[in-house]
């Protein structure tokens, strides 16, 4: 995996609208493997403000997000490449 590809991971991984289903489905990677990668490539107090940020945040969660929520960004934050 190239450094590009870490960086769109985490940066999906961050993201409040992208759920965990999209890095999957972009990825290959669960929830879990997503947080093992997180896990890795960040530093301690990162991963930790990135859990307590995440856990039980709905957005994250196809099944519990609002159906009302059609898209996975905010449509000011994407940066288009």
């Amino acid at each position: 995996m190239n450094k590009e590809i870490e960086s769109r991971i985490i940066e999906m991984a961050w993201e409040d609208r992208t759920p965990f289903e999209a890095i999957e489905l972009q990825f290959g990677m669960n929830q879990s493997d997503v947080i093992r990668f997180m896990r890795r490539h960040l530093k301690v107090g990162s991963f930790k403000l990135w859990r307590s940020r995440v856990s039980g945040r709905k957005t994250k969660h196809l099944k519990l997000r609002n159906p009302a929520i059609s898209r996975s960004y905010c449509s000011t934050q994407y940066k288009h490449r």
